[in-house]
Order: C-alpha cells, then sequence, then structure tokens
C-alpha cells in the first residue's frame, strides 16, 4: 500500500515522504480500515509517540496522521462491534502508524459507525476536535446551562466546535482570537470575541471556564479571569499559574465511541459544523504539513473516493 512516512526526527517535515509499505496486519480486538479520509496535526513529528512504540522502541519508518474515515475491510481476532464493508471514523492508536495511508490497523474501540450521509471528508475533520472539545468543556470543566465559558482560539479546529458545543447547552460564550476570526466566531454562535491583540481582557469579566488551546501567556493570564469555584481547563501544556479559588485541568484527548457517535449526529442534524479549508490528496500529504498560507479551516488529505 502508499503510505505518508517520516524515517529521521532531526528531518522533521523534510522527511516526509510517500513510500510503499507492507498491508497492515489485523491484531487481536483490532480492525482494518479502507482510509478514505485522513486527517492531521501539524505538530504531531514532535510527539514522542510518533517514533517510538509504548515501550520506548524505536518504530520508523513511522506513518503519520491520528484521524480516520473509511471503510472496514477486515477484522482480528476477538473484535466485536464493527462488522466488514461499514463506514466508520475515529482516532488511530497514537503509538502505531496512522491514518496517512490507504490502509490502517485500529483498535475497534477507537471507532465509531459513520452514518451513510455524512461525507468522510468532514468525519476526518472530527475526532480529535470534536472529543477535545467535549472532553475538555463537559467531562472536565462541567460546563451547564447559564455559565459563562471564554474560549480561546475559538475560530479553530478545537474552538470553533466548542463554541458550538458550548452555546448549545446553554452557557454564555465568549470567543477569543486574531481580528480576522471576529465574524467567523460570531456566526458559530459565540455571544462575544475578544481581540487577544487588541481588547481589554478585563472586558470579558469573570467567567466559569477558560477553555484554552493557545498555551504560554496566554493560558497565565486567563488564570485571573476566572471567578472563585470555576475551572481553567487547557490542552496545550499544565499550567503554572491557577485561578486563586478555583481548578486547573490539563488532558489529553482521548478516545470515546459514544462521543464520536454523538457528535456524528450533531453533524447530521446541522447541531454541529466542521470547518474544512482543503482536501488534497495523499501525494501532496507532506506538502500540507507546510502552508505556505493561512488556510481557514482544516486540512484533509483525501485517499480513497466512495
Amino acid at each position: 500500500m502508499r503510505a505518508i512516512t517520516v524515517q529521521n526526527r532531526e528531518a522533521g517535515v523534510t522527511g516526509l515522504t510517500l513510500a510503499d509499505l507492507p498491508h497492515p496486519h489485523a491484531a487481536e480486538n483490532d480492525v482494518i480500515v479502507l482510509v478514505h479520509a485522513a486527517g492531521f496535526t501539524r505538530g504531531e513529528l514532535d510527539w514522542p509517540a510518533t517514533w517510538t512504540d509504548r515501550a520506548g522502541r524505536d518504530r520508523t519508518p513511522s506513518v503519520p496522521g491520528h484521524e480516520v474515515s473509511g471503510v472496514v475491510t477486515d477484522l482480528g481476532y476477538g473484535t466485536t462491534g464493527l462488522t466488514v464493508g461499514q463506514r466508520v471514523f475515529g482516532l488511530t492508536d497514537w503509538a502505531r502508524n496512522g491514518s496517512l495511508a490507504e490502509y490502517v490497523a485500529v483498535e475497534a474501540r477507537n471507532l465509531a459507525p459513520l452514518p451513510a450521509d455524512v461525507d468522510h471528508t468532514v468525519a476526518a475533520a472530527l475526532p480529535i476536535s470534536g472529543l477535545t472539545a467535549w472532553q475538555g468543556l463537559f467531562t472536565h470543566a462541567r460546563v451547564v446551562a447559564g455559565q459563562t465559558v471564554l474560549i480561546h482560539g475559538a475560530a479553530g479546529a478545537v474552538g470553533s466546535i466548542a463554541v458550538q458545543l458550548a452555546r448549545e447547552v446553554g452557557a454564555r460564550v465568549v470567543g477569543t482570537g486574531r481580528a480576522a476570526d471576529r465574524e467567523t466566531v460570531l456566526d458559530l454562535g459565540a455571544h462575544a470575541f475578544l481581540d487577544l491583540g487588541t481588547d481589554q481582557w478585563q472586558d470579558a469579566g469573570q467567567v466559569d471556564v477558560v477553555f484554552d488551546v493557545i498555551g504560554g501567556a496566554v493560558l497565565d493570564r486567563s488564570a485571573r479571569l476566572v471567578r472563585p469555584g470555576g475551572t481553567l481547563v487547557t490542552i496545550a501544556h499544565p499550567p503554572t499559574v491557577r485561578p486563586d479559588d478555583g481548578r486547573a485541568v490539563f488532558f489529553v484527548v482521548e478516545p470515546d465511541r459514544g462521543l464520536l457517535a454523538e457528535l456524528a449526529e450533531r453533524l447530521r442534524d446541522g447541531r454541529l459544523r466542521v470547518r474544512v479549508g482543503a482536501v488534497r490528496p495523499l501525494a501532496e500529504a507532506a506538502a500540507a504539513f507546510t502552508p505556505h498560507q493561512r488556510v481557514p479551516g482544516r486540512t484533509i488529505i483525501r485517499i480513497a473516493e466512495d
């Protein structure tokens, strides 16, 4: 099969090449997925799991990409819950070869059925961003109706979904970003927008929850925006400045078949929009890691056609 591989950590994105690899093997509780569309995170070449397996052993050449949408072609021993020929989407395993390939082996529990009327390209943009947004808001911050939620990077992949989910449950949503993001964020359902470059942060007032995807100084400054008893939640790095009388949570997204199914239903009935900015073939996946200009929305790699 054809796949995007990377051999040398020091080479970074320049080391990404299109190569031929053996067809993957379905281990116990695995499925093999014929990949129709794949998503990736540009920073994943810096993740330790891209280069080593769970035991710390070198596993190069590695195939990046951890979001997949496609069709099940084979079942490993003991696999339940999915069938051959079924449309699925979800997360590939962090420490195994990923989705920028014609086929990928995935633990079945990391995948959910994909409704027939949801396009693979849209589905491939959802797993990491959608699960991260949901888990940050509801699993860790426990957002409920009537609370005020400030979402940093509200026009981005995670932030744009978080805005919609928080608005759906009845929270007041303040989105942040660059000046050019204002209309996008308000169109997604935010009640207010804060320009991180020019607006006064105190204009947002104190909030019940800050959801941060940026880190650094933005994360540090956010602690004082959290009202007593509130929560600062981030996916960037463990916070060094914490709210005076509240919680600070750093987390890494986890696969969840049930939540993926919930998100897919929201796509179907129009309660959730995913921003896909560009769709490129597998041969151009390496170039997609280093865009020459900012592309609004996710870049998705289309590999097989329906």
